[in-house]
């Protein structure tokens, strides 16, 4: 094997654990391999990770990947246990929780003395197993995926040490991701944090993200002469064809993934229980969503029938989004800007309409706004919410919802796009 095309790739987040953030580089080094590349992924082992979710049918998707597990040190854990009795059920998502002096200590904690993250305990087991497997396999890339941002310092030394190729890879913002402000960070952590981010923008050989717009804008300032890439998230187009769009009697509303109180889901909330007097509705809500949030929307929503799910693996989220009239999403506030999920990806490829609560003039928003049936309308906008709604109830299963050139979002398409980028900066 030319070892051009072997690739290291560091990962936390692998499979089983659940959940989108997975996802992208479980599907890069899938596809990757079917173009005749060699990937080999540094991950962590999940007896000691701190994983949120389980997923264990993603396994399948990558048993033929070469996956090196190590320990770690996780101070998470021991947060999850501190507050839920469960050394997992309490890893933060989404949001910081600073309602009590406990949490609001642990948030300062988490800001102040982890820095660049809680999971930076990592890096000594990873750094060790990425030298060995450099050595003996004669690789010459490297990537290194955030967050958590703490992994890019590995890349970091690697860079240092072999002069590899090294991608770092920007799922998120690192310093100005939405819930930093909530981290009472000090000057001194704030500087330092800076520090690392603008070392690893400036010395990495290309630095790779899943959207373009404010966030390459932010990410340039600190690096000028840096090489940008977009690489946006994906669908997976043969899961995708693989399960069947299905129907229900109600109208069927349909909600997947994380849902926080940093997200408006409010409004949309009431304007469905305004609707139930007009149709028969029916919300059906899968992921990490915690039992006294399920609590708010039932009483905000008495009128219409509210199905929790709870955490589905991948191929049952894709079907109970299938099974819906209309598809749900939630930006994070403060995150409009910075993030097109691939969840969304998921909800357009579906072929049905899409209700997204943000800002229009977002990359999520425009992105949505080249689709027929779909729209980003802000969490304040109750008659345009309404309405909007109101329009695609009336046509219960009749629409498919389309967006020009969707195959180029595709997990494949892409894949090649990741290949020659590898290979060009030869």
């Amino acid at each position: 094997m030319n070892n051009s095309k072997k690739v290291l790739i560091l990962t936390y987040y692998w499979p089983p654990s659940g959940g989108s953030g997975v996802q992208r580089w479980m599907y890069f080094a899938k596809y990757l391999k079917q173009l005749g590349w060699t990937p080999f992924v540094i991950t962590v082992d999940e007896k000691y990770a701190s994983y949120p979710s389980l997923d264990q049918s993603l396994l399948s998707e990558v048993n033929d990947i070469r996956v090196i597990k190590t320990k770690t040190r996780e101070p998470l854990k021991w947060y999850s246990l501190l507050f839920t009795g469960s050394k997992n059920r309490g890893i933060p998502q989404g949001e910081v929780k600073t309602n009590g002096f406990l949490s609001r200590l642990a948030a300062f904690i988490r800001g102040n003395y982890f820095i660049p993250d809680a999971r930076k305990g990592w890096n000594t087991y990873a750094q060790a197993q990425a030298e060995h497997c450099i050595r003996n396999e004669g690789i010459s890339k490297v990537i290194t995926t955030g967050p958590p941002h703490s992994t890019h310092l590995v890349g970091l030394k690697l860079k240092s040490q072999f002069g590899v190729q090294w991608w770092a890879d920007f799922r998120d913002p690192w310093t100005t991701v939405f819930y930093n402000k909530d981290l009472y960070r000090s000057a001194r952590a704030e500087k330092k944090d800076g520090r690392w981010e603008e070392t690893v923008l400036q010395t990495a050989d290309g630095i790779l993200t899943t959207v373009g717009g404010s966030l390459i804008q932010k990410l340039q300032v600190k690096a000028p002469e840096q090489s940008f890439h977009v690489l946006p998230n994906g669908y997976d187009e043969n899961l995708m064809a693989s399960v069947p769009r299905t129907n229900i009697v109600e109208f069927h509303v349909v909600y997947t993934g994380l849902l926080t109180e940093n997200q408006d889901y409010s409004p949309v909330m009431k304007v469905l229980n305004e609707l139930a007097g007009q149709y028969e509705i029916r919300l059906s809500l899968a992921g990490n969503i915690s039992s006294s949030l399920i609590e708010k929307i039932k009483q905000i929503s008495p009128k219409i029938a509210i199905d929790y799910k709870g955490y589905l693996s991948h191929k049952e989220a894709i079907g109970l989004m299938k099974s819906g009239d209309l598809l749900l999403n939630f930006i994070f506030k403060g995150a409009d800007q910075d993030m097109i999920s691939g969840k969304l990806l998921e909800y357009v490829a579906s072929g049905l309409p899409v209700l997204s609560i943000g800002n229009p003039d977002s990359e999520a928003g425009r992105f949505l706004d080249s689709a027929s049936h779909a729209q980003t309308i802000k969490a304040n906008e109750k008659l345009a919410l309404k309405i909007f709604i109101d329009g695609i109830a009336q046509q219960k299963v009749k629409i498919e919802n389309k967006i020009p050139d969707l195959k180029k979002w595709s997990r494949q398409t892409l894949s090649e796009h990741l290949a020659t980028l590898l290979l060009k900066e030869d």
